[in-house]
C-alpha cells in the first residue's frame, strides 16, 4: 500500500504516520513545516520508512510525486478556528484552495482513495446533541468550520464526477502528544508563564467531548473499511468535559493547587467558539468500534504527554 499523508508532520499527520510505518506501507510526506515539525517523524525518514517532501500545497512541484499512490490522507490545513475571526484568507487559501488542489492532483494522476480530516464545527450551534452525521441544516459559525465544510462538498463532488472514493471524519477536540494549539497547550502556556493565575476564556461553562490522539488514528483507520463513494464519520467521546475541569486537571498535574482562575466572560471564548458540542458517533459504534477513553481521561493523558514533551 502506497499511502500519501498531507500534514504529516503536524499533531495528528504525524500519528498517523507513525501507524502507517508500523503496518508496513510506502509513505509519502508532503509537508510545508508552517506548522508541522519534522523531528516528529525524522526517525522514519532517517530510516528511510518515508519519502518526506517539504513544501506548500499552493505551490506546484509536489503533484507528480503522487503518482501510483492507492490512497492519500489529506490533513494539511490552517486549524486556528479564532484567528479565521481575524483575518479569513490564510484559511481560505490552506483550506479551500488546498484542498481544490489536491483534488485536481488526484484527479490527473488517477489517485483513488482520498482521507479528509473535518470538524465538529461544520455543525455551527447544533440544535440536537449529540449530534449524528445527517444533521441539518449544516450552518458554520466560524470561518474555519465554513472552509471544511466547503472542502466536504468540493470532495463530494470530485467523487461523484471523477469516480473516486472518500472518508470524511468530523473530528470532536483531538488532544495529545506533539499538539500545538488547543485549549490545553494554551492553559499549559499561560501557567509556565504567570503560575498563579490562570486566564480561561469565556465563563468556563462551555462543555465539548475530548479524544486521546492514538484513539482517533485508529477509528479512522477502522472506518476505511466501509466502501461507499463518499463515507461520513463523526470521531469523537461519547461524554464531555467543562472548560474549567480541563484548568483543574491541568493546574493538578502540574503541581499547582493554589491557582487562581480568571474569566473573560460571556458563553463563547471567542468569536465562532461553539459553547456546547458533542458528536453522535454511532454511525462508527454500529461498525463495532467504539473509544476506550472518555473526555475527562483523554485530557489527563494529553496534558501528562504534553507536560513530558
Amino acid at each position: 500500500m502506497f499511502d500519501v499523508v498531507t500534514g504529516g508532520a503536524g499533531f495528528i499527520g504525524s500519528h498517523l504516520v507513525d501507524t502507517l510505518v508500523a503496518q508496513g506501507n510506502e509513505v509519502l510526506v508532503i509537508d510545508s513545516l508552517c506548522a508541522g515539525r519534522r523531528e516528529t517523524i525524522a526517525r522514519h525518514i532517517d530510516g528511510c520508512k518515508v519519502r518526506f517532501v517539504q513544501t506548500d500545497l499552493l505551490g506546484d512541484g509536489w503533484q507528480e510525486h503522487i503518482e501510483g499512490a492507492d490512497r492519500l490522507f489529506h490533513l494539511a490545513a490552517d486549524p486556528d478556528v479564532r484567528q479565521s475571526a481575524i483575518n479569513p484568507d490564510p484559511t481560505m487559501q490552506n483550506n479551500i484552495m488546498a484542498t481544490y488542489r489536491v483534488l485536481e492532483a488526484m484527479r490527473l494522476h488517477k489517485v483513488p482513495e482520498l482521507v479528509f480530516t473535518s470538524t465538529s464545527t461544520v455543525y455551527g450551534d447544533a440544535k440536537v446533541i449529540p449530534t449524528p452525521e445527517d444533521y441539518a441544516p449544516l450552518l458554520p459559525i466560524s470561518v474555519y468550520g465554513a472552509s471544511k465544510l466547503a472542502c466536504e462538498a468540493l470532495i463530494s463532488s470530485y467523487c461523484y464526477s471523477f469516480g473516486m472514493k472518500a472518508w470524511i471524519y468530523r473530528f470532536a477536540n483531538i488532544v495529545g502528544d506533539r499538539s500545538g494549539h488547543g485549549v490545553i497547550t494554551d492553559f499549559i502556556r499561560k501557567l509556565k508563564a504567570n503560575p498563579a493565575e490562570l486566564e480561561i476564556l469565556g465563563d468556563g461553562k462551555q462543555v465539548k467531548s475530548y479524544l486521546e490522539v492514538h484513539e482517533c488514528v485508529a477509528a479512522m483507520l477502522f472506518a476505511l473499511r466501509a466502501r461507499e463513494m463518499v463515507n461520513i464519520f463523526n470521531i469523537g467521546s461519547e461524554d464531555w468535559i467543562d472548560v474549567r475541569s480541563i484548568a483543574e486537571i491541568v493546574a493538578e498535574e502540574m503541581h499547582l493547587p493554589e491557582v487562581k482562575f480568571r474569566f473573560t466572560g460571556g458563553e463563547r471564548g471567542w468569536v465562532g467558539d461553539v459553547p456546547k458540542m458533542q458528536l453522535s458517533i454511532e454511525r462508527i459504534k454500529s461498525r463495532r468500534w467504539k473509544p476506550e477513553l472518555g473526555s475527562r481521561e483523554s485530557v489527563r493523558m494529553a496534558t501528562r504527554d504534553l507536560l513530558k514533551s
